[in-house]
């Protein structure tokens, strides 16, 4: 299974290693985050994909439950076109912010920032990447998260496979 990983991450990083923009804070100033301060911005963006899933599916049982297909209530059991536009639009989510800025809004909240180990933004794959690895990461139990305990250099799976860091970022100065 980690043969796989392995295949998917050395693809991805072959092919995202061009067309960097470097971000105004340099490498190496900013310490790892730790886990606590993840932990709260990951409850933070809990609160906003909840808040996506529930317009998403609101929508897609307005449009074609209701309106295409003259349903009054909604078929019991397993959706795979809803599943797969939900999955769809939350990993559009992180990989939006985590492209653009390094933060999703959690993030903001405590000050972290996603980066590459040169201070650089992530790219498109290695969003994909940090985002396929997390799931196993986060649903067995978290072990993948509790993995940066014992890791020297305090990297969870997603981290490791993707190839990116998370930092703390100092607070602003007034």
């Amino acid at each position: 299974m980690l043969s796989v990983y392995s295949l998917l991450r050395n693809k991805i990083k072959n092919s995202s290693m061009s067309g960097q923009k470097k971000n105004t804070k340099p490498a190496n100033t900013c310490p790892p985050a730790p886990l606590w301060r993840r932990l709260a911005a990951m409850f933070y963006d809990t609160m906003l994909v909840i808040a996506i899933v529930m317009v998403i599916s609101g929508l897609y049982h307005a449009v074609i439950n209701n309106w295409l297909l003259g349903l009054e209530d909604a078929p019991i059991g397993f959706n795979p076109l809803l599943s797969t536009l939900i999955t769809f639009a939350v990993f559009f989510f992180f990989a939006h912010f985590w492209g653009r800025s390094g933060q999703t809004l959690g993030m903001q909240a405590w000050r972290l920032r996603i980066q590459n180990s040169d201070g650089t933004r992530i790219s498109l794959n290695q969003s994909l990447l940090r985002f396929i690895i997390a799931i196993p990461a986060l649903g067995l139990g978290g072990i993948g998260l509790l993995w940066m305990l014992i890791d020297k250099e305090r990297k969870t799976w997603q981290d490791r496979y993707s190839e990116t860091v998370v930092v703390q970022l100092p607070q602003a100065k007034d």
